[in-house]
């Protein structure tokens, strides 16, 4: 590989097979790296092998290899395992699932064949099918841990990465709307990646998906694709059509690539569409920032600011915590404040695309009774999904006159509901 330093690093952590990606910047462009030396095998098992008596992990296609010659324990499940907080066991060790995910991203790794990596990574990106609360957790705790600090590495679900390999990609590619068609075996999903260029910013959706099951045998296979293209793209002018995912060919879409292609439209089919979009997304988010007037409206983004109104240096001001149309999982604030006459807490919250702002009150129960301006309190607010966040308050007294009651008021609130639950 071309880069050694100010690694952007790109990882497709599937279900099934995961993906490498760096950036190349003498070609301006993801370069997947091959899980076998001399070979082009981009894909390799999201599997860890654990062998008695050694101390690190095998990954992806060793993984397997050890399993299989060398009486290895195989941990196939990965993806699950990352979405769960339980314990697991491996051999006669108990490894919680945020170091199972360490050892295998630093295994995977490796295959970048550069010295002291972490050291020299910029950006490293993770592109997963979903993400959980507690997957994120698992993945934000196991890259801590490798020494990646949190603000050198980003996680976004597969819409997002779809979002940025297209978007990053040649202004012919996406001045209208793109079309994807996602294969899994026999079956196949459409979605549609809308563009309002009408609106500034410019808007950006990924449309719900539409799914069908394909025959077995190629020529009803192809007939049937193409009644699925007729439903779903049709006619309609596309910037391009992208393909992924293991199911389609060549050898059977004989009637169907021509329809694909109807009009001159262009059709792009690759399998590192994920890994080659964290990697793209890593590019744009720490260095170029091509895409800032452009808004992805994903699922995962939160759609409220949410502020307080406070005194500050004897003057009142409104003091933003969490800034709308950013992904919940990137979510998060903390800061100190002291009551003043009051016992309760009151935030600001303005939804995107109304005017009216609303008021959401939590209260404090069994908050200690000191005079006014010597209660001293932590807020912290961190987002569990898209429309819940979690808010935690620690009392922390007011110095030695006051000292902290250790009290801790935990609550989740749905800002478009009434009230904190």
């Amino acid at each position: 590989m071309n880069e050694i330093r100010d690694l952007i690093i790109g990882i497709d952590f599937g279900k099934e097979n995961t993906q490498l990606c760096y950036y190349d910047r003498k070609a301006d462009e993801p370069r997947s790296i091959s899980m076998k030396v001399g070979a082009n095998v981009y894909e390799a098992p999201t599997a860890l092998c654990r062998r008695a008596g050694q101390a690190e992990y095998s990954v992806g296609i060793e993984a397997e290899y050890f399993s299989r010659e060398k009486n290895g324990y195989l941990i196939e499940n990965l993806y699950e395992i990352t979405g769960k907080e339980e314990p697991v066991q491996v051999l006669e060790e108990s490894r919680e699932p945020w170091e199972l995910a360490a050892s295998f991203i630093k295994g995977m790794l490796r295959y970048l064949g550069v010295m002291e990596v972490i050291r020299n990574t910029r950006c490293l990106c993770i592109a997963t099918p979903s993400l959980t609360d507690i997957r994120v957790k698992n993945l934000k705790r196991a890259c801590t841990s490798l020494g990646i600090p949190e603000d050198r590495f980003l996680l976004m679900d597969y819409g997002e990465s779809f979002f940025y390999y297209v978007m990053t990609q040649k202004k012919e590619v996406v001045n209208r709307s793109v079309a994807w068609y996602i294969f899994d075996g026999n079956e196949v999903t459409f979605r549609k990646l809308s563009v309002n260029n009408a609106r500034k910013p410019v808007l950006v959706q990924l449309e719900e998906p539409v799914t069908t099951t394909l025959p077995e045998t190629a020529r009803e296979r192809d007939s049937a694709f193409c009644t699925f293209i007729q439903e779903t793209v049709g006619t309609e002018l596309f910037s391009s059509i992208q393909i992924s995912g293991e199911g389609f060919d060549t050898d059977w879409a004989k009637q169907a690539v021509k329809l694909l292609c109807f009009q001159k439209r262009k059709v792009y089919y690759g399998n590192n569409l994920h890994a080659g979009g964290a990697c793209a997304a890593g590019k744009e988010r720490m260095e170029d920032r091509n895409l800032k007037n452009i808004r992805f409206l994903s699922q995962s983004i939160v759609r409220e600011d949410v502020g307080m109104e406070m005194l500050v240096m004897g003057s009142p001001a409104y003091v933003p915590l969490i800034t709308g149309g950013e992904n919940w999982y990137e979510c998060s604030s903390r800061c100190e404040l002291i009551l003043n006459k009051t016992e309760d807490l009151v935030f600001v919250v303005l939804r995107m695309g109304e005017t009216e702002k609303k008021r959401v009150v939590m209260h404090l129960p069994g908050l200690p009774a000191r005079p006014d301006k010597t209660t001293r309190l932590l807020l912290e607010l961190a987002y569990v999904s898209p429309d819940r966040c979690r808010i935690t308050v620690t009392d922390l007294g007011f110095g030695d006159m006051f000292p902290s009651s250790g009290k801790v008021w935990k609550e989740t609130v749905n800002w478009t509901e009434e009230g904190v639950s």
